[in-house]
């Protein structure tokens, strides 16, 4: 196993929960290094990052992730995004795969699916994303897996949901932005919709929503003993961010539609150009922020009398030419400039940042919203920080994604009591 080093040094708590069996106990008095999740063990045997990113986060907070990969290959991520000197994983993988014990098992072989449910009765949670049937197909689904091991929790991420019409339907982020209500949205009037970012902002969302249900029914386990399983689509996450629309739509039959960089529901409240051909974006909600913006940042207090644009309705049925007058406003400084300027009138403002520019910011920093850790086969790498930040057993990542198989005998010993024949063995059939 490669060796992977956080630059502060943390070392990682084995602290036992008392409503679960395993891991180790936590020392008394040890409380600096203690995480809520200490002793939760989960298998991961998703796929990518909807669903599997549940697991990355649980892991940050002290949960013992062993990560199921398919014994050739492995995972698809590692082949996704940037390559690295190791050729297993990409950066993507390094990132997302935080925290992990990789174990390669053969689900598709009697032997392999014997083993998961060996591994199922010593674990708390499974995190699963195949599509509906898979894992009964494999002699694993949910009914098996909780006669197996009664407090269960089984997280089941899918495209569209484990039932209804749609539920054999491949499911992909993309896909979930367009079904799910958002990707409508996006866009500029009269023009196609867009993808709401080249990231799978849905897969993340879905996966949230997914560490919800896992601490949910952790929390009923414990008050019950009894397990269950979530069930959740990715367009149920997307659909869940609509705000009033479903209610508007009901009441009223009102449909929203694409609005550009701006919304209609509020002036000036969008995406402005800046002397150093940089964007900032502005929000002004309220009367009384325009009039900040107009009096205190422009110098033009004329612009938010009653007769011109200080009341909201005015600016809405003239949002075009308020929209220009602040544009070129902001395109009379450097974005720095327009920044300093407006938040000194209490404007609210805010740099649309690249990535470049994100690696810059102070802020970023201060937060520890990037981490840099070191891995000896590929160097330093930089990855998002933890979150939520907790004041008394904050999270922490200890390990970049891990090689294929690197924790598959360890786990297999030490779990199962399988010896180093049996293992052998196993490697012959394919099996692991």
């Amino acid at each position: 196993m490669s060796k992977k080093t956080h630059k502060k040094g943390h070392s990682r708590p084995g602290a036992e929960d008392p409503d679960h069996p395993t891991g180790e106990q936590q020392p008394a008095g040890a409380k600096s290094t203690e995480r809520p999740l200490d002793g939760i063990r989960v298998l991961d045997v998703g796929n990518f990052v909807s669903g599997p990113y549940a697991a990355s986060v649980l892991s940050e907070f002290g949960a013992e992730v062993i990560k199921i990969e398919y014994p050739v290959g492995g995972d698809p991520m590692r082949i996704m995004g940037t390559p690295t000197a190791r050729e297993d994983s990409t950066l993507f993988w390094l990132t997302e795969a935080r925290n992990r014990k990789s174990v390669t098992l053969n689900l598709r072989e009697p032997e392999g699916a014997e083993l998961f449910r060996r591994l199922v009765a010593k674990c708390d949670v499974v995190v699963e994303s195949f599509r509906p049937g898979t894992m009964e197909s494999w002699g694993l689904g949910w009914d098996v897996l909780h006669g197996v091991n009664p407090g269960l929790v089984m997280l089941r991420v899918t495209g569209y949901g484990q039932t209804g019409p749609y539920k054999d339907h491949r499911g992909f982020s993309h896909l979930a932005h367009a079904f799910g209500g958002l990707a409508y949205l996006c866009g500029f009037p009269g023009q196609a919709p867009t993808i709401p970012g080249p990231n799978p902002l849905a897969d993340y969302m879905v996966s949230l929503y997914g560490v919800i249900g896992i601490l949910l029914a952790l929390r009923h386990r414990k008050k019950t003993g009894r397990g269950q399983y979530i069930d959740i689509g990715s367009y149920e996450a997307v659909f869940r961010q609509l705000d009033e629309m479903a209610s508007a739509y009901g009441a009223f039959g009102k449909i929203r539609e694409r609005e550009g960089s701006g919304t209609v529901i509020a002036c000036p409240h969008g995406h402005f150009r800046t002397l150093d051909d940089k964007w900032v974006a502005i929000a002004c909600t309220s009367d009384k922020m325009f009039a900040r913006l107009a009096e205190g940042a422009m110098d033009k207090p004329e612009l938010a009398s009653d007769s011109a644009y200080g009341l909201k309705q005015k600016r809405l049925e003239a949002r075009e030419e308020v929209d220009q007058i602040v544009g070129e406003w902001t395109a009379s400084m450097t974005r720095d400039e327009l920044i300093e300027k407006a938040l000194a009138a209490d404007v609210p403002i805010g740099a649309l940042n690249s990535i470049e520019d994100i690696f810059a910011d102070p802020h970023f920093r201060a937060r520890e919203n990037l981490v840099t850790l070191t891995d000896p086969d590929i160097g330093e790498v930089t990855v998002p920080g933890v979150i939520p930040r907790l004041s008394e057993t904050p999270g922490r990542i200890e390990n970049l994604g891990p090689p294929l198989g690197n924790m598959t005998e360890q786990v297999l010993r030490e779990l199962l009591g399988l010896s180093r024949e049996e293992i052998a063995s196993l490697h012959c059939t394919r099996s692991v």
